[in-house]
């Protein structure tokens, strides 16, 4: 009788433990556990960062043109509404405005560039 009891226990305890171990493995990957709190540490989404304030958009947009090589910005406004940015002004190579429109493309929450930026001529700047 005891060898029977004993095999019980035993099964209880591989069955326990393999629950544990199964709760573990789902708490350690992304999605896991709904009700996790490691669930509360997740990346923001992309829906979320959509939600992000115009003004924070001009921000690092702005931000994203001081890192970019072989940009003059000096000339250039930024807007935003909805995530859509409109960059107008001036730069005085062609290529910038493209460099200037990849930048604003690469900020977090940016949904579409409007560049209607254009090359600032030589005699016409004024400034």
């Amino acid at each position: 009788m005891r060898t029977h009891g004993t095999s019980r226990l035993l099964g209880a305890l591989v069955a326990v433990s393999l629950a544990i171990g199964a709760t573990y493995a789902n708490a350690q990957t992304p999605g896991g556990m709904p009700n996790d709190a490691s669930a509360h540490n997740q990346p923001i989404t992309t829906s979320q960062s959509r939600a992000r304030s115009d003004s924070q958009l001009v921000r690092d947009v702005r931000r994203a043109f001081t890192r970019t090589t072989g940009l003059n910005s000096a000339s250039i406004h930024v807007q935003a509404r909805h995530g859509v940015v409109t960059l107008t002004g001036s730069v005085p190579q062609r290529s910038q405005i493209q460099r200037a429109g990849n930048a604003a493309r690469s900020v977090r929450g940016v949904r579409s560039v409007q560049n209607r930026l254009t090359v600032r001529t030589r005699h016409g700047s004024g400034h």
